[in-house]
């Protein structure tokens, strides 16, 4: 599988390509530092999963996972988070993301329980 990841945190990508590249079935295509810059992305990377930050400047993920699912190229879209459900916007629910997932737990069996859990909901 495919993945684009989307964060605003340099820390953040290298960790999440790190824990790809580590994971059996699964291979990143390519990485975003903002919404603007991962719609762009989109056609030519045509991933099969985008992992998306939810706090972003400019175009936050929200917005991103709303015009991300409404493109002719159909990933799952997981929004990553480090803050809990409850301090969430609201609007997370409503914007088109298979899941939310914590920055915190993303590892092999996380990626791997989302894909199994998700993977044919974009398809």
């Amino acid at each position: 599988m495919t993945v684009l990841t989307v964060d605003d945190q340099a820390a953040f990508r290298g960790a999440a390509r790190a824990v790809i590249e580590a994971t059996p079935g699964f291979r990143p295509v390519g990485e975003a530092a903002s919404g603007e810059e991962a719609l762009r992305l989109l056609d030519d990377v045509a991933p099969g999963l985008v992992l998306l930050d939810v706090r972003m400047p400019g175009l936050d993920g929200v917005e991103t996972a709303r015009r991300i699912v409404a493109c002719d190229v159909h990933p799952v879209v997981v929004l990553v988070t480090a803050e809990d459900a409850d301090a969430l916007p609201p609007d997370v629910s409503r914007c088109g993301a298979a899941a939310v997932a914590r920055k915190q737990d993303f590892g092999r069996r996380l990626l791997t329980e989302l894909w199994a859990e998700h993977g044919d909901a974009g398809r």
